[in-house]
């Protein structure tokens, strides 16, 4: 079953190697991440999954390698110990989750990944969710992805007067770990509103459905115009 929860935003920023100059801005979301991070760790699981929002779904085991060459730096990460040299390479979301986790000095616990398609359907990210809380006795979900993209006319969606709505409903429900609530995110206006967050939050909606664990939001802002939550659930 689950037992705790960690939710962290997913951009590569988040990297300081990435951000390079511009990484001061987001020190507080890392410090965030970090604490959280240190919760899913005191609640010694038998299996920590990574969920991330990608462009396909798949699952990828411990070892899958990551790299951050895409956006100009050579930063390699490892999704936990070990080497598993035929798996595919980890997608954004999954590698920003192994790199807060090396952050961490994450080492006993095996970790898993599971990329969730940004437009599956919230029935089969729920239904997701609950095989996962099903894997071990003692399970625990690293729960990556962003809030809207549309929150300021410099915002990678643009303005949309939707969006700061969207993400208040959506930063309480993580904050109260309220699974009703994210399993009845409207999945096409956060289509439109470019939430990369949604699947993989119905997916932690799901797991926790019947778990009866709190919640508590760490961190909120919407630094680029993009909403970020940092929670946790224990």
């Amino acid at each position: 079953m689950l037992v705790a929860a960690a939710v962290c935003p997913c951009p590569p920023l988040l990297v300081p190697d990435v951000a390079a100059g511009a990484a001061p801005e987001l020190d507080a979301a890392r410090d965030a991440c970090a604490d959280a991070v240190g919760l899913l760790a005191a609640s010694r699981p038998d299996l920590l999954v990574v969920v991330g929002p990608a462009e396909h779904g798949g699952t990828f085991r411990q070892g899958a390698v990551g790299s951050f060459a895409g956006y100009g730096v050579d930063v390699r990460v490892r999704l936990g110990r070990g080497e598993s040299a035929a798996a595919p390479s980890l997608p954004v979301s999954l590698a920003v989750g192994a790199w807060l986790l090396e952050r961490a000095g994450w080492a006993d616990t095996p970790v898993e990944g599971l990329a969730v398609a940004e437009g599956l359907d919230p029935k089969a990210c729920i239904a997701a969710g609950e095989e996962l809380a099903s894997r071990a006795d003692r399970v625990a979900l690293l729960v990556m992805g962003d809030g809207s993209a549309c929150r300021t006319l410099k915002a990678p969606g643009y303005l949309d007067e939707r969006a700061a709505g969207f993400d208040e409903i959506a930063a309480a429900a993580l904050g109260s770990a309220d699974t009703a609530a994210l399993m009845g995110l409207d999945d096409r206006l956060a289509h439109e509103l470019k939430v990369a967050g949604r699947a993989p939050w119905q997916v932690l909606a799901g797991a926790g459905s019947g778990a009866a664990l709190a919640g508590r939001l760490l961190h909120e802002d919407a630094p680029y115009g993009v909403g970020y939550f940092v929670g946790v659930w224990s």
